[in-house]
């Protein structure tokens, strides 16, 4: 599974952009976006998806299921 933004919470601050081992995330017209095929949620890379860690608003960066 992979992560997703929920555009209307997003700041655009791009924190998350930068935290991302896989390169899994990109601003696209103003809003970021989680590729689904490169997201591995930070599995081998660390304990927790560090866009949700890093992300300033809770609730932002989320399971893509949800």
């Amino acid at each position: 599974m992979a992560y997703k933004i929920i555009a209307s919470q997003c700041t655009v601050c791009g924190a998350c952009e930068f935290e991302c081992p896989n390169a899994a995330i990109r601003l696209k017209n103003d809003i970021y976006l989680i590729d689904p095929k490169k997201c591995t949620e930070c599995e081998g890379s660390f304990d927790a998806p560090q866009c949700d860690a890093v992300c300033p608003v809770p609730g932002t960066c989320i399971p893509a299921g949800n």
